[in-house]
């Protein structure tokens, strides 16, 4: 890991960029910070950091002041890193089929969803190696965001993490979901009720899929785009009661 700049945000959270192995990322620490702090990996769509920058610092913000310690890494073909051919075919693909209003079958999500998951998982877990070796920084280990497949797998896979906020959606590979049912941490679901770009039941089988004794759904009325206040709080609240 190697730190490429340094900044304080107006909060006082301290703010460091960083590459691993060519891979971009973020760190943010709070700025009176006991010896160890715990983690929460800050995960996101493939949009690029540039443009989830915004979302991203105010969640990290938040839970500097919750006494976390915040991270997220540049995920596969996005952003800055090197166009991925296949995974853009599949987008394209996607695209294609929704605004024709057709059923997303299970070849395009495959095709969309399993290599970046197969890829971004190893990347994951290669910067929670480099980022728990950073003094200040400690267990537990939280997941918080989306892609809802990597979550899944990373809670199946890595067993620093200890519980996940998972941001639900509906386009997951059959082969995902049943690896939904080896989840066995504390798991937070949010959901928005008429989010435009998932399909509702599929979310709320997934949901049932999970294998873990304790899960909960926060569901909440409005799009996509509608995530209330008060699901943050929540979500924040959960991490703290199984984190700290």
């Amino acid at each position: 890991m190697r730190f490429t700049s340094e900044q304080r945000l107006d909060d006082g959270v301290i703010e460091r960029r960083f590459t691993l192995d060519e891979i971009p990322g973020i760190l943010w620490t709070p700025a009176c910070a006991p010896a160890q702090v715990p983690l929460i990996l800050l995960g996101h769509p493939p949009l690029g950091l540039r443009k989830m920058y915004p979302r991203l610092v105010a969640r990290a913000q938040r839970s500097a002041a919750d006494g976390f310690a915040t991270a997220t890494i540049e995920l596969p073909g996005s952003g800055d890193r090197a166009r991925w051919p296949a995974v853009d075919q599949a987008r394209a693909d996607l695209r294609r089929v929704m605004e024709a209003g057709e059923p997303v079958g299970d070849e395009i999500v495959d095709a969309l969803v399993l290599p970046l998951v197969d890829k971004a998982v190893p990347e994951w877990q290669a910067a929670l190696d480099a980022l728990l070796s950073q003094p200040g920084i400690g267990g537990p280990v939280g997941y918080s965001g989306g892609v809802i497949s990597i979550g899944i797998r990373l809670a199946v896979v890595e067993p620093r993490v200890s519980a996940a906020v998972l941001f639900a959606g509906s386009l997951v590979p059959r082969a995902i979901f049943q690896e939904a049912r080896q989840v066995t941490i504390p798991l937070h679901v949010l959901m928005q009720w008429d989010d435009e770009g998932n399909d509702r039941q599929a979310a709320l089988d997934l949901f049932d899929a999970f294998g873990t004794k304790e899960k909960s759904l926060h569901a909440h009325l409005g799009g996509h785009a509608g995530v209330p206040q008060s699901a943050g709080d929540a979500a924040a609240q959960f991490l703290t009661r199984h984190l700290k």
